[in-house]
């Protein structure tokens, strides 16, 4: 586990959940009781409810009880361009905290980044950016990038780091924007590592269901997922953009 302290209370008396509680965008309508709306504790879990959708026509419905479930402090995974990820509200600070003890991190170096929904939304959380980084972020976005931008006040302090500045995303993935563009705030990213250490990265949002079952409130499957992540750019500085890692994605210039 790496360190990662997993002990729980003793659950509390819950009404019976279905063991594979799943909705499918395509079945029609079906009640769900969210696992961890049922908890007398954040820290008490249960199963996690798992979300099928499908990135060419993302079901609203399913999107907003998606939504309700980052509202109320939940904690997801969800796919992206890239691997799947970990993510919540990042105005929700225990949700955050939460991803971090998952993660194995300590919260102040964790360097979380968070997904935009679109250009626009990435500019309420940044500085002034410089034409070329506009010029660059608008060829390869949506894309499997994280750009390195200057934070402005608006990031919350838990993601700037000490050069101030903070990672963004648009991932080319129509699932995770829309929960983005209807939650009203970014979503936290970071991707979600093998517990067990065999293999880096899972690909099957189902296998990760039984990974994670008892340490998220809800797993998003949009299909099979990557194995590589995405590529990190620099672009903090007024002078050279920098690419940090190589993933992914080619940026073009």
């Amino acid at each position: 586990m790496h360190g990662v302290s997993l002990a729980r209370p003793a659950p509390v008396e819950l009404p019976q959940v279905r063991n594979e509680a799943r909705v499918d965008g395509c079945s029609g309508a079906m009640q769900v009781a969210y696992p961890f709306l049922l908890r007398g504790s954040r820290e008490q879990y249960t199963m996690a409810v798992l979300f099928k959708l499908y990135k060419e026509n993302p079901n609203e419905r399913i999107i907003l009880q998606i939504v309700d479930i980052l509202k109320q402090g939940g904690v997801i995974i969800y796919p992206t361009d890239t691997i799947y990820g970990l993510g919540c509200d990042i105005t929700n600070q225990k949700a955050v905290e939460r991803i971090a003890r998952i993660k194995g991190v300590k919260l102040e170096k964790a360097n979380f980044s968070f997904i935009c929904h679109d250009l626009r939304h990435i500019s309420d959380f940044t500085k002034n950016i410089t034409n070329q980084t506009y010029k660059l972020m608008k060829r390869n976005l949506p894309g499997p990038f994280t750009f390195i931008l200057p934070a402005n006040s608006h990031v919350p302090k838990l993601f700037r780091s000490k050069k101030k500045t903070v990672g963004i995303r648009i991932p080319n993935n129509n699932i995770c924007l829309e929960i983005v563009r209807a939650l009203g705030n970014p979503l936290l990213t970071t991707s979600v590592k093998n517990l067990d250490a065999i293999s880096e990265y899972t690909t099957d949002p189902e296998l990760l269901k039984e990974e994670f079952d008892n340490l998220v409130d809800a797993v998003v499957d949009g299909g099979f997922g990557n194995n590589i992540p995405s590529t990190i750019v620099d672009c903090s500085s007024s002078n050279e953009i920098e690419i940090i890692r190589q993933g992914y994605g080619e940026l073009e210039y």
